[in-house]
């Protein structure tokens, strides 16, 4: 008999399509790990504020928010690892100097530093949720900020990783990058979930699709991409299942294993 396993989701690409909808074949799969006894998390880029309905509709409490700077077990906050308030307030110093809009991300709520801008609104439409981002540009000072959207091209961004080390930007919108504290990334979360919960690195997996999965799927023993994955993600995980929309979630739980009797 198999011991009890964690399993961790990204959302976008992984759990949801495209059209940001959840394939009833993945919520049943959920549902049946759960009822197996396995622990499920969702690691994801999003804030959590973001993924609140989805926390409801599949029954999950716990997951690594923010690109690993904010984890959560059961409704318990256990890690948090937030920008460098000083590096924070020069890049937003630089990013004013070149026209570039910022979102500033805590657990609740994001705040922007401009108005209205067409990339905050191309950016965070395509995530396809309710939540806007509240014009404060001075809302990050003095704040425990976990996560910041930079809204900048790849020439740009170049300029930005050569001067402001204590960050890493992770692209995940044509017009858009996640900023995160250096050496920051999914993996760190889970790190810090598993180590919290004494489970052995063995007995997690991981499914994801996109180029903030890179470090998580390379962290665990058993790492799953999406058949929708950019080849970077297929590369460095261990297996690969079918694409979101074709029962990728449930066709790779069956892949390895976890939803057979005898995997628990």
């Amino acid at each position: 008999m198999k011991k009890k396993q964690m399993i961790f989701f990204d959302i976008d690409g992984t759990l949801l399509n495209e059209e940001k909808k959840l394939p009833e074949s993945t919520k049943k799969a959920i549902n049946r790990l759960k009822e197996l006894g396995h622990e499920v998390a969702i690691a994801t880029g999003r804030a959590p504020f973001m993924f609140k309905e989805l926390l409801a509709e599949l029954g999950i409490h716990s997951f690594v928010s923010f690109n690993g700077s904010y984890v959560v077990y059961k409704g318990k906050p256990i890690y948090q690892n937030p920008l460098d308030q000083e590096e924070l307030y020069l890049l937003t110093q630089f990013s004013n100097s070149i026209k570039n809009p910022i979102i500033y991300e805590n657990h609740e709520k994001m705040y922007a530093n401009k108005e209205s801008h067409p990339h905050i609104e191309e950016g965070i439409g395509s995530l396809k949720i309710k939540d806007k981002p509240i014009f404060d540009p001075h809302y990050y000072q003095g704040k425990e900020i976990y996560q910041s959207l930079l809204f900048c091209n790849a020439v740009e961004q170049a300029s930005y990783q050569e001067k402001f080390k204590k960050f890493d930007f992770v692209r995940w919108h044509e017009h858009a990058v996640d900023v995160l504290p250096a050496g920051g990334s999914k993996a760190k979360g889970i790190e810090a979930l598993i180590n919290y919960l004494n489970i052995p690195i063995d007995q997690v997996y991981a499914f994801g699709d996109g180029l903030n999965d890179i470090e998580m799927l390379s962290f665990v023993n058993n790492s799953i991409a999406m058949g929708n994955a950019v080849d970077q993600v297929k590369d460095v995980a261990k297996f690969v299942t079918n694409h979101v929309d074709e029962d990728g979630i449930l066709r790779g739980l069956e892949l390895v294993g976890l939803l057979d009797e005898e995997a628990v």
